[in-house]
């Protein structure tokens, strides 16, 4: 009986009234938005797309925003969001997805991680079998070893940067993200807080003019390192605050070892993995340095590489191993040095390769194990090294552009797999890729197209969210690519893909204030003239040919002025009565007149030839009285 009162109530209202269970439809149409279109180019051989995906050689093309059309009777009863934009979704009702969909109920496996508080490390296990819908959908997102699965089938794009993303950290729990550009700034980003609008929450400006080359969390995610190209590395907290930055050393001091901090720009820097208190830095000086962060003026340890004669090379990358006990540098004269942590450890490297690479080196990266080193070149190669063994490397993967200084190259989660990414060539038209290789076989088993214009720099697989991030750009544009897939992955670009912004609602509203400027309007704007610039030439001497006026009084030294002197002191000494000039007051002939008698006695201006013969000066005698009283 209360049903069919409910039902009768509810034939009073429209359709679209109250909350309508459209979870599973919500789910898919969801990251239909960021759906990556795989597509083989069009002279390729492959009979479909998913052979296509199982030969290395495929590039996938960027994902195409969906066109399809919705329908409109759904969405106006709620079923289907209005897709706004690439990123944007909004929702006619106020709910807000948070997190990725359920699985279907089909999925016991995936619905018992989604339950368990503990995170999975790495991708999940592979499932037995074909899914159960019977698609190929597993073919076309994976490489063609079954046991190894790359997210690829989803990805957002984080923008803001006006030039390429060279510097790449996510925290450890994968909800932080921070990127730093050639454009002099670090954006920062928040998976729980950032909506599908992928807005950044803070930017910074470490130093003004100089490239953002690296940034690494600390242990605890707490605090986080800047490297620029600036010769002092900063500290944030965070949130996004200075809390410090170090020393700068003395330029003029030969020796390194006894500056107190780099004299050059930073090259790269990294915190150790296992000390909160601890951070790495190499610079352009040709020096590494070890900090304490607690002790911002002087750091703890000075590392000069070996040379073969004595000079400054900068040294191009630095990187801890996983326990913090060794260090790794490359330097520019084409070779790589490691150094081991232990007492009364100095700048001898334990381990010397004098010619790894023939280029640059602008990424090292050793393995969990600590027995395998990456290192990335500009040199368009990719070397695998044994850190047993390290007179040759184990494999070289040529032909990877390179023209960034700080491409790295990473390992996946399970370390299966290793990926560094490609710069875009002139004549290039694959563009920007992501290349995997086996580290077992050692061979390339998938190549991913990022972009199809701009550069990869930077790359990392981070293992609690399993999500690939790859940074690119160029000399107008810069972002960050995530690629995921809502099967595999969890949290991080599902939460905020998910999250609709927030509709404005009347108490949003404000009132613009009106400005009445009428002097702005064309209609009231005078004519441009020139008057006022010609009446500040007229007050020029030297644009307006004025001539020079005349003394207001007695001169002193020539042309001087009413002052009577050429210098400041000259006339307060006078003013004071210090200098007293009484040539001013007295008569020039009564002043010639004083020499007369010394001249008669000792002619030295008249020739005494003339003495006799020179006639006697008779001066006229005044017979005015006036003239006798004021000396003339």
């Amino acid at each position: 009986m209360d049903g069919e009162m409910d039902e009768a109530m509810r034939a009073h209202f429209p359709v679209s009234f109250g909350k309508q269970s459209t979870s599973e439809h919500r789910s898919s149409s969801v990251h239909l938005a960021t759906r990556r279109t795989l597509e083989p180019p069009s002279n390729s051989s492959f009979s479909s797309a998913a052979d296509a995906v199982v030969k290395s050689s495929w590039v996938g093309e960027l994902r195409k925003p969906n066109t399809a059309p919705l329908n409109f009777e759904e969405e106006a009863i709620g079923l289907l969001p209005s897709v706004t934009s690439r990123h944007e979704t909004v929702y006619d009702d106020d709910r807000v997805v948070i997190g990725p969909p359920p699985p279907p109920p089909s999925s016991s496996d995936a619905l018992d991680a989604e339950e368990d508080e503990e995170e999975m490390i790495g991708p999940p296990r592979p499932r037995n079998g074909a899914s159960d819908d019977g698609s190929d959908s597993d073919l076309d997102d994976s490489p063609p070893n079954d046991n190894i699965r790359i997210p690829l089938s989803n990805e957002i794009v984080l923008k803001g940067h006006s030039r390429i993303v060279s510097a790449l950290a996510i925290d450890h729990s994968g909800s932080r993200v921070l990127s730093g550009s050639y454009d002099y700034t670090v954006r920062m980003y928040d998976f729980q807080g950032m909506t599908s609008k992928l807005q950044s929450f803070r930017q910074l400006e470490p130093f003004e003019g100089h490239q953002v080359r690296s940034i690494s969390w600390s242990p605890t995610s707490d605090r986080f390192l800047c490297v620029t190209g600036s010769a002092q590395a900063k500290i944030y907290d965070r949130d996004g605050l200075t809390l410090g930055e170090f020393i700068k050393g003395d330029m003029y001091i030969r020796d390194l070892k006894n500056t107190k901090g780099h004299i050059s720009g930073l090259t790269g820097g990294e915190w150790n993995p296992k000390s909160k208190e601890t951070v790495l830095t190499s610079s352009e000086d040709g020096s590494l340095r070890v900090w304490d962060v607690n002790d911002f003026t002087s750091q703890k340890q000075v590392i000069k590489p070996k040379l073969a004669r004595p000079m400054r090379v900068p040294v191009t990358a630095c990187a801890w191993d996983h326990e913090g006990k060794r260090i790794v540098g490359a330097v520019g004269d084409g070779s790589i040095q490691l150094w081991s942590i232990k007492p009364g450890w100095g700048s001898r490297p334990d381990i010397h390769v004098e010619i790894a690479h023939k280029d640059d080196v602008s990424g090292l990266k050793f393995s969990a194990d600590g027995l395998i080193l990456l290192s990335r070149s500009m040199d368009s190669t990719l070397k695998v090294w044994d850190l047993r063994q390290m007179k040759n490397p184990i494999k070289i993967f040529e032909n990877i552009p390179n023209h960034y200084p700080q491409t790295n190259a990473a390992f996946s989660p399970d370390e299966q797999l290793i990926f560094t990414g490609t710069s875009v060539e002139k004549e290039d038209t694959t563009g920007g890729t992501l290349c995997f290789y086996d580290r077992k076989k050692l061979e390339l088993i998938s190549k991913i197209g990022i972009s199809p214009h701009q550069s990869v720099v930077r790359c990392a697989w981070h293992p609690k969210i399993n999500q690939v991030f790859a940074t690119v750009g160029d000399k107008k544009e810069g972002g960050t690519h995530i690629l995921y897939d809502p099967s595999m992955s969890h949290r991080g670009a599902l939460v905020c893909v998910a999250r609709a912004p927030r509709r404005k609602s009347v108490d949003d509203f404000e009132a613009q204030p009106i400005v009445h400027n009428p002097h702005a309007l064309p209609l009231f704007r005078d004519q441009p003239s020139r008057k006022r610039q010609r009446e500040k030439i007229l007050k020029d001497p030297l644009k307006s040919h004025k001539p020079e006026l005349p003394v207001n009084g007695p001169g002193f030294g020539g042309r001087v002025g009413a002052t009577k002197g050429s210098l400041l002191t000259q006339y307060l000494m006078k003013q004071g009565g210090l200098i007293k000039e009484t040539w001013m007051e007295e008569d020039p002939r009564e002043a010639i007149l004083k020499y007369a008698d010394a001249a008669a006695k000792d002619p030295k201006f008249i020739a005494p030839a003339y003495a006799e013969t020179q006639p006697k000066p008779v001066f006229a005698e005044s017979d005015s009285d006036d003239e006798q009283e004021s000396g003339h």
